[in-house]
């Protein structure tokens, strides 16, 4: 009886020549596990060819309500965000692929986990670590560091030799990786930074130049941080994200071409597609200027910046990531009530923001002057905070003479 070998597949080039590849170098029962997050994909044709390229068994698992839940909300409440403009979208869908991937693996008496990433690129880390925390005794195999192929032509043309049917072609050369929270693109013409992207390199947003000649006014509702609704609507998880990025897509918002500090050392280029997310990302963040106390809201700016550090770093399923949640939840308590948002070719504004729970007080902000704010305590205040810098003046005066 062969040994059993989970792969994360998702029937693009990589993972497509792999199943045979595994076949032929290991001697596997290829279990063929398909993540569902949102990719858009026919799963029906998925299903269908990874049988034909040589898997003994295909596992789809629907994991689009899990996928934003428990590892996107999560992470836009925390104000995730990898080096000022990365939202984190393939980042966060590795550790519920992961999972589920150990899960399959442990039903089915698998010995051996595989993923298609190659010895280059961030997602190996995502999944490896998660499969060690998550199941240590499994083998994982990782063919891009093994195998003699060095290029997505090589790639190619394995597929040709083993009679395998790929999207992927020689003029149409991109990698993406799509999910319900973004599209992102490298390869072809993005690997030379000093190349503008080509128009159809976009595959979800329009451009300025196509987006209406008039604003789009949208309104998101929050409860604790988590977004509820939109337009008044309350609507589920899928349901919300798929809204909201019909409505960032055609007004042209959520587009990022970033040159990035890769895990492993590398700087890469991509490019990026997040419409809704970037709308959720503004109105949450407006939202907490309303309802966070100063101090609060500062040092969780610093947590934000580590936070995204860890996901991006594959470090998920670790303790640190469990307890910047828990002070993440924490913050989110009173972080309900609604923002509008203005979007035009590409630009987001604020309309409105409200909250029941807001510290904002008008009889306080307001330049006219009420019993609430004595101004003369304001003088105390400044000479208090002034007294080391009068000290040092002093000091300097003294020694000057």
């Amino acid at each position: 009886m062969p040994e059993k070998v989970v792969l994360a597949y998702s029937g693009g080039l990589d993972t497509s020549i792999i199943i045979p590849w595994l076949r032929e170098n290991y001697s596997y029962d290829v279990i063929a596990m398909v993540g569902d997050v949102g990719q858009g994909d026919d799963l029906d044709a998925v299903v269908n060819k990874a049988y034909a390229t040589g898997a003994s068994k295909v596992v789809v698992e629907d994991l689009r309500r899990e996928f934003l839940t428990t590892y996107v909300f999560p992470a836009l409440k925390a104000g995730a965000v990898y080096e000022h403009k990365y939202l984190l979208g393939t980042s966060l869908a590795r550790p519920v692929i992961a999972m589920h991937q150990v899960e399959v693996a442990f039903r089915e008496g698998a010995t051996a986990l595989a993923h298609g990433c190659t010895g280059k690129g961030n997602d190996q880390v995502r999944f490896e670590l998660a499969y060690q925390a998550l199941a240590p005794e499994l083998r994982i195999i990782a063919p891009w560091r093994e195998w003699n192929l060095k290029s997505r032509e090589d790639c190619l043309d394995y597929a040709e030799q083993h009679a395998i049917p790929v999207e992927a072609s020689r003029q149409k050369i991109h990698s993406r990786d799509r999910n319900l929270w973004h599209v992102s693109h490298e390869g072809g013409e993005l690997e030379d930074a000093a190349n503008t992207p080509f128009l159809s390199t976009w595959q979800i947003t329009r451009s300025p130049q196509e987006a209406p000649d008039h604003e789009e006014h949208v309104e998101i509702g929050f409860d604790k941080g988590v977004p509820i609704s939109v337009n008044g609507i309350r609507l589920d998880a899928v349901s919300l994200v798929e809204l909201l990025n019909e409505i960032g897509g055609r007004n042209a918002i959520g587009r990022v071409d970033l040159v990035e500090n890769r895990f492993v050392g590398i700087k890469s280029r991509g490019c990026y597609e997040t419409p809704g997310g970037t709308l959720l990302l503004a109105a949450q963040r407006e939202l907490e200027a309303l309802c966070l106390d100063r101090d609060l809201m500062h040092f969780k700016q610093h947590i934000a910046l580590k936070y995204a550090e860890l996901v991006y770093f594959g470090l998920w399923f670790t303790p640190l990531r469990e307890a910047l949640d828990a002070f993440v939840e924490n913050t989110q308590e009173n972080v309900s009530g609604a923002v509008t948002l203005s979007l035009y070719k590409g630009n987001v504004s604020v309309v409105s923001r409200r909250s029941e729970c807001s510290l904002y007080r008008t009889d306080l902000a307001a330049f006219t002057m009420g019993d609430n704010y004595n101004q003369k305590d304001a003088e105390g205040f400044i000479r208090i905070l002034g007294l080391p810098s009068r000290s040092r003046a002093q000091s300097r005066m003294e020694v000057a003479k």
